[in-house]
This record gives C-alpha cells, sequence and structure tokens, in this order.
C-alpha cells in the first residue's frame, strides 16, 4: 500500500509539474524572424560574400601582398559556397516563402510585392556573383531545406537565363505607389533605384555574355538599358559602413587598422600605367609617402617585404572606418555603353563607343573627386588613353579596369572575358598557367553531392580545377 501511494504521489507531482512546463519560455519569445531582420541581414552579407573580397583585386593586379604572399601567387585552389546557400540565400528565399504563406512575419514591412521582388533582385545578385566565381552551380533546386540535400548543379547557361528572367519579372513586380520594403540598410528603401539596380546588374549579365552569347547579350543589353539604369553619380548604390560600429567597419580598416596587419600595398602594375599619366586619381587609390612619393609594390613576387613606409597603402578613402564599397556606379554603365557600342550591341560604332569612353572617364574622376577640365583634356588626348577604331576595346577595358580599382572580382571578371588589360602573371605563380578562370568547388561536395559533383566536373573538362572554362569564356 505505501509503494502505491508514492506511485500516485510522484503521478501527481509529475502532473503538477506538467502545468508549469513553459514556465522559462518567454512569452515574447519570437518563434520566427521579421522579413525586415531577414532583409537587413541578408544585405549586410553583401560585405563577407561580395565587396570585400581580395582575392579578385589581386588576380587583377591592383594591389600586391607584403608580408606573406600567397593569394597573389595563385595559391588559392577551393572555395565553398556553402555559406552564400546556408546565410543571404536562405534569408531572401525565407522572405519570399512568408510573404506568399501570408506569415505575420512579414507584416509591416513593404508590401508584398516589394517584399518579393527586392528580395528576387537580391537573389539574383547573389547567384550572379557564385555563377561567375565557380561556373555551374545548384539554382533550381537549392534552398529547398531537408527536401533535397542534394541538388544538381545547373548549366552556368541555363543560370543565365533564369536570372535575366528573375530580373526582368523583379522590376515588373515593384509598385511604387505601395508600401516599401523596411529593413533596407543598402536603399533604404528606395523603390525607384531597386529598378535601376536590377537593370544595371542586367546590363552587366548582358554584356558578359558577349563572348559566349553575343545575339542575346544584345537582346538583354537593350530591354536593360530601355528599363531604366543608373545615370549619374548621384544614383550610384555603395553599401555603407558605419564609423563608430565596430560590427559594421569597413574591412580595409579591420585589416590596417584594427588587426595592424598591413597586408596590401597598390601593385607597382597600377602604378606604372597611372603615375606617368598624371592620374589625379592615383593619389587617391594609394597613400602617399615622405617627399610626395606614391610607390606600387612589385607584383607576384614569393618573397616577403614589410609595407609601412616603403610601399603605398591602398587610399585612406577606400580603409577609412565608413569608407563605402560600391556595388553599380555611373562610370560603369559608362564603360559598358562604351563596350556596347565598340560590340555593335547599339548603333554608332566607335563614334558612339569614344563618345560614352571619354564620359566615363570624366565621371570616374568626378565620382572620386578629382575632376579638373584642363587636366581631364590633357589626359584623354594622351596616346596611351586616346580612343582609336584600332584598339579601342582594349583601351575601354583597361580604362574601366583603373576605375574599378579594388572592385574586386568584378575586374577580373571583365579581363577573363576580354583578356584586357594585358597584365604579366605572377613572376613566383605556382602553376605557370597564369591568372586563374575559376575557383574551384569545395572538397566538401565530392563527398556530400557526389553525383551532382561528378557531372559539374565533368562539363568542365574533368578536373575541378581553377583553369577549367566556364560557358561564359570557352
Amino acid at each position: 500500500m505505501k509503494k502505491i501511494l508514492i506511485f500516485f504521489g510522484l503521478l501527481a507531482t509529475l502532473q503538477s509539474c506538467n502545468k508549469f512546463g513553459d514556465t522559462n519560455i518567454s512569452p515574447a519569445q519570437l518563434t520566427t524572424a521579421s522579413t525586415k531582420a531577414l532583409l537587413t541581414n541578408a544585405q549586410q552579407a553583401l560585405s563577407t560574400y561580395v565587396t570585400s573580397a581580395r582575392l579578385g583585386s589581386m588576380y587583377v593586379q591592383h594591389i600586391s601582398e607584403g608580408p606573406y604572399p600567397g593569394s597573389s601567387l595563385y595559391s588559392d585552389r577551393n572555395s565553398s559556397f556553402a555559406g552564400w546557400y546556408t546565410g543571404p540565400l536562405y534569408d531572401l528565399q525565407t522572405i519570399i516563402n512568408y510573404n506568399n504563406a501570408g506569415s505575420s512575419s512579414a507584416n509591416g514591412n513593404g508590401s508584398k510585392n516589394n517584399q518579393i521582388a527586392v528580395a528576387r533582385i537580391l537573389k539574383a545578385y547573389y547567384f550572379l556573383q557564385m555563377t561567375d566565381i565557380w561556373g555551374d552551380i545548384p539554382y533550381t533546386e537549392a534552398l529547398q531545406g531537408d527536401k533535397n540535400y542534394s541538388p544538381k548543379y545547373d548549366k552556368q547557361q541555363d543560370i543565365y537565363t533564369a536570372l535575366f528572367k528573375e530580373l526582368t519579372e523583379a522590376v515588373a513586380q515593384i509598385n511604387e505607389s505601395e508600401a516599401a520594403v523596411v529593413g533596407d540598410i543598402l536603399l533604404n528603401g528606395n523603390m525607384a533605384a531597386w529598378k535601376r539596380f536590377a537593370n544595371t546588374t542586367r546590363m552587366v549579365m548582358a554584356l558578359r555574355i558577349s563572348k559566349a552569347d553575343l545575339a542575346k547579350g544584345k537582346t538583354e543589353y537593350a530591354a536593360a538599358l530601355a528599363a531604366g539604369v543608373i545615370t549619374s553619380n548621384a544614383q550610384n548604390i555603395n553599401y555603407k559602413y558605419i564609423a563608430g560600429d565596430p560590427n559594421n567597419y569597413n574591412p580595409w580598416y579591420n585589416n590596417y587598422t584594427i588587426s595592424n596587419r598591413n597586408d596590401y600595398a597598390i601593385s607597382k602594375t597600377m602604378t606604372d600605367y597611372m603615375d606617368p599619366k598624371a592620374d589625379p586619381r592615383l593619389p587617391v587609390f594609394a597613400e602617399t609617402l615622405a617627399g610626395g612619393v606614391i610607390k606600387g609594390l612589385p607584383y607576384g613576387r614569393n618573397v616577403a617585404v614589410n609595407i609601412p613606409a616603403a610601399y603605398s597603402r591602398i587610399g585612406t578613402a577606400f580603409r577609412s572606418q565608413d569608407s563605402p564599397l560600391t556595388l553599380h556606379n555611373y562610370a560603369q554603365v559608362l564603360f559598358m555603353q562604351a563596350e556596347a557600342a565598340k560590340l555593335g550591341y547599339v548603333a554608332g560604332g566607335d563614334v558612339e563607343a569614344e563618345a560614352k569612353y571619354k564620359a566615363a572617364i570624366k565621371a570616374s574622376w568626378e565620382m572620386y573627386g578629382v575632376f579638373n577640365q584642363a587636366k581631364y583634356d590633357t589626359y584623354v588626348a594622351l596616346p596611351e588613353v586616346a580612343y582609336s577604331s584600332v584598339d579601342g576595346h582594349k583601351k575601354i577595358m583597361t580604362e574601366k579596369w583603373v576605375h574599378n580599382y579594388l572592385a574586386s572580382y568584378e575586374a577580373w571578371k571583365d579581363w577573363r572575358r576580354t583578356g584586357f588589360p594585358v597584365l604579366t602573371p605572377a613572376v613566383d605563380a605556382v602553376d605557370s598557367r597564369g591568372i586563374p578562370m575559376r575557383l574551384g568547388y569545395s572538397p566538401t561536395e565530392a563527398s556530400l553531392n557526389p553525383v551532382n559533383y561528378a557531372a559539374a566536373v565533368t562539363a568542365l573538362g574533368g578536373k575541378d580545377e581553377n583553369y577549367g572554362l566556364m560557358w561564359l569564356v570557352k
């Protein structure tokens, strides 16, 4: 009898405890993230995954390494895209899912149309960066969570086709008369600016496929231009860092000032091109040393050197706490218009190409705050700069390379597609084949997604290496 009483006593105690099982759970605890928080988080990832990547700037010799040479010698073989999927892309897909499901997490954060449209545009931008770096990647079967742990790799050509469609539809979905998106640290809910972002991205894509599919590139270029791209420096699209906020410092500031590493200096390749022309952007791009000298560090040498006071680090305009990083800008658009005319995307030929080329250089000088009419007139008349029908494409892309200083992968993708500017590979390169054409997939893909990984490698020619030619450049 005593045992029975003990049993019922314990049972009563357990039942009583069940009444208070949620005592330590806050009633204010969120079970889902708001779409405005997801958007902010997805945009903050731009710094990590796109704009702060230094590898491209080393590939195109904007900068040289000092004490720890490695990446500039092409030692980077593989890189993982997992963080792109589990981070910003997942956040953006969740925004779309919540809005389509009518979730309360989307309430008050902009109209359904505008939230979905912005998420689609930013998703397309991320996927564009990824396919341009690796080639074939998971796309149509990606972001399905536990429904598909082994997504197929889509062909790069198919991804481009899909992204053109996404950007076109997203622009059409934006409704400027409806509530703007909230949590937008990139464009502050300016829906007209989001249209320009999408259309300018589409223009970039149209020129990027000029070698792979000239006809489609021409069609998409015309459509993007007609839909409305950036038309002034006032409309430049920058990712803004925050002075006084250690969580949102410019990454160059973190390297130079917080970590006190001083890993990079402007390359001698850059100073050899800019200095003889008295290019007024050079003192913006690079630190002026004692005696008023700007000294570039020789590129691609496997020799450790200390940079401070010996070579010019990148300029303070790029490495202050709140120095912005540009995603799209007016000079970039004008350079693209010059190239489009040279390639025959638009009418006007060399006359139009030269006009846009000169306008692009002017816009670049204005963007960097150095424009002077007399100096500009002298500069564009220099034999090495002056446009000509014979080497017009080379000069357009070379001056675009200068303008895109520290634009990282963007400048590398231009070089990879056109071969301009003409660059001498690293002297002490670890691979004699020269500047890499892509990054290899993460080694974990071979074990986690073996069948689809193998198919992607086969499409590259059978080897997952830095010199496999993707569809864009074959």
